[in-house]
């Protein structure tokens, strides 16, 4: 008799419940999935198609209309017949300069139907009243001239490239007539990417928009390759830039050419035929536009288009779930029955034995691989009490040892934390937050964010009778080291403002880099360490309603919602090797304007799919952008950009931002 193992009997039952539950989900879910394709198909593709054809209709129409009342000018006729009278062609090109203006490309032209002159005009360059070419029946790229002329049709729409003029449009070619004599050629044209990008890109997966004219010559369509150029004056369209050449077999030219002639009788509304097209079975939704004798097509590729519905989906995946959930209940059951109680028997023992407790009795001997697994604890259980008592007592020294190690650890840590948190208190107290809110209130805000606990940036705030003095600055290092540093920095400005007082920033810059250098110039490792720091101050003279800026490496940014101003500070930082030039730059305090001053650490910020830095440029935008905001709202908003900038990348240095304004 065969026993199956443990192995076995899961295999067994899990077999079992996959196969019941993938039975009934694969014939649910393929009649599921046929109905959706089938019927949401064609919903979609008859929404999609109703959708471009108003965004077709609606520009383009637009143009043709201008195109034929340019054609339909008394004063376009009269210069037509006689070309060479300088009032009418003066008289004719100033009112055709009214048309360029209101056509969307900005541009015309007119055709001579005597001469074959060719007049067009742009705006890209000086607007002239001179002939750009000359037509010729016995060049190629001039045959659109010739077969439009040729037609009986009053006016076409047609997608050609100009030689001459080096421009792909698609063009509205309005026949001149006067009477019943054809005198020449005029309209405009829409250049052929923009109204591709307007009317056929940015599609889903799946979904080919086009547009095709009555004989089948594809006008638009996103692979510019398959676009029959110059089509509208040809007899009979390009093999190569025809739709039926896509498709699969005659059975399918017939079913386009009937859901053509459909469309064609019943314009606004939607013909659904369903084709082979290169190589894959698709839905073509087509309507009419009898105004520009177009057909707006969709072809729909069922297998490659999203159209998931949740209205439809819920109660099916519902329904697999409430069936995936009965039958695994049934399978848990089995497996508990086969091979979870048999085990749990066998943990019962092995916990007896991790307690100590050697001596308890094994499970019942059974013939499989929990029979074996009992067997083989057995055999450890007799090693693991031989050698208890030595590792007991080895555990037992090696513990006292570990314990009064970490008794030190942690009072050694405690210690360190302590003087840090008591460095950050004093760093704190230097900042002037109750000044600034007292005089500036809700007019000022600040994004203060140290890299550590503590960190080498700061801010100042100073105020007299006529106005006050802002700033930041930015001490090389972080952490201890630049902590440290802004003790100095803080010292030496303040003795800089007593020496020079507030309203000269470039007399305290240069002050303040005396006095740190004669600070630091005994100190024989100065040289080696970075000690220099970047200063932005701006006073601001309220009576005078004026600012004075200056700053070493640190510049000041201003901007009222539309434009960003930028006063950039000295090139030297204080303490750099070299003395630096510190200047004052003084702006009027504009009403409606936002100040700016950050340290480099915000600019330097690593983040984003490449890790680069914020960057000036993404530092005007979000200035431009948010500020007409209250300043607390600004603030908020700097560090939530910063923040989702940064993503996971971790703070490179002190970000320090102040913001200011005066009504």
């Amino acid at each position: 008799m065969v026993t199956l193992g443990l192995r076995g009997k899961s295999l067994l039952a899990l077999l079992l419940a996959c196969v019941l539950a993938l039975l009934p989900a694969a014939v649910i879910g393929w009649q599921v999935l046929d109905s959706f394709r089938n019927h949401f198909g064609q919903a979609y593709a008859r929404n999609t198609t109703l959708l471009n054809r108003e965004k077709v209709f609606a520009p383009v129409s637009r143009e043709l209309a201008l195109s034929l009342r340019l054609a339909d000018s008394q004063v376009t006729r009269q210069w037509l017949e006689d070309e060479d009278n300088a009032d009418k062609r003066k008289l004719f090109f100033r009112e055709a300069e009214g048309y360029r203006r209101d056509f969307r490309d900005h541009s015309y032209f007119v055709v001579n139907g005597n001469s074959r002159q060719y007049y067009f005009n742009d705006g890209k360059g000086p607007i002239t009243s001179t002939a750009r070419y000359r037509l010729d029946p016995k060049v190629e790229h001039d045959n659109w001239y010739f077969g439009t002329m040729r037609d009986t049709s009053h006016f076409n729409i047609n997608v050609d490239r100009d030689v001459q003029l080096n421009v792909t449009k698609v063009w509205f070619n309005v026949v001149v007539h006067d009477g019943d004599r054809k005198i020449g050629l005029a309209g405009s044209g829409l250049d052929l990417s923009t109204f591709l990008n307007d009317f056929i890109a940015n599609y889903e997966a799946g979904i080919t928009p086009m547009i095709l004219d009555g004989k089948g010559a594809i006008q638009a369509h996103p692979d510019k390759r398959l676009i029959a150029y110059n089509s509208a004056t040809r007899n009979a369209p390009r093999q190569d830039s025809s739709l039926f050449r896509l498709l699969d077999d005659s059975g399918d030219t017939e079913s386009l050419r009937t859901a053509m002639a459909a469309a064609v009788d019943k314009p606004g509304s939607v013909t659904v035929c369903s084709v082979g097209l290169n190589g894959k079975p698709q839905l073509l939704a087509l309507s009419y536009i009898p105004e520009l004798k177009w057909h707006v097509v969709t072809a729909l590729d069922l297998r490659a288009a999203e159209l998931i519905d949740r209205q439809w989906l819920t109660p099916v995946l519902l329904t697999l779930a409430a069936l995936l959930v009965a039958l695994l209940a049934g399978f848990a059951y089995a497996v508990d029955k086969l091979v979870l109680r048999p085990l749990r028997q066998l943990q019962h023992t092995a916990q007896a034995m991790a307690a100590g407790h050697y001596e308890v009795a094994l499970p019942q001997g059974r013939h499989d691989e929990i029979g074996q697994l009992s067997a083989a604890f057995g055999v450890m259980a007799r090693k693991v009490r031989s050698h208890t008592e030595e590792l007991e007592n080895r555990v037992s020294e090696r513990t006292r040892e570990l314990e009064q190690a970490n008794l030190e650890m942690v009072s050694a840590h405690k210690k360190i934390d302590d003087s840090i948190d008591y460095a950050s208190l004093i760093q704190r107290a230097i900042l002037p937050n109750h000044q600034l809110g007292n005089a500036l209130g809700e007019q000022h805000a600040v994004l203060w964010r140290p890299r550590d606990v503590v960190g080498g940036d700061f801010y100042v705030y100073r105020a007299d009778e006529r106005g006050c003095l802002l700033g930041v600055v930015d001490c090389a290092g972080h952490g201890v080291p630049g902590a440290l540093m802004t003790m100095l920095a803080h010292a030496a400005l303040d003795q800089a403002i007593a020496d020079t007082g507030t309203a000269d920033p470039a007399a305290i810059l240069a002050r303040t880099d005396q006095i740190v250098r004669l600070m630091l110039r005994h100190e024989p490792d100065q040289r080696a360490l970075a000690t220099n720091m970047d200063v932005g101050l701006a006073y601001a003279d309220l009576k005078a309603r004026e600012l004075t800026f200056a700053g070493a490496k640190i510049s000041l940014f201003h901007s009222d919602g539309e434009t960003v101003g930028e006063v950039p500070g000295g090139r030297r930082a204080i303490g750099d090797k070299r003395t630096g030039d510190y200047v004052n730059t003084r702006i009027g305090l504009l009403a409606g304007h936002t100040f700016y001053l950050t340290t480099d650490g915000f600019l330097d910020q690593a983040g984003g799919e490449l890790g680069y830095g914020f960057g000036s440029r993404r530092f005007t935008r979000m200035l431009r952008k948010y500020a007409r905001l209250p300043l607390a709202e600004q603030a908020a908003a700097f560090d939530a950009t910063l923040a989702s900038y940064q993503g996971a990348q971790s703070q490179r240095d002190d970000i320090t931002m102040l913001c200011f304004r005066f009504g």
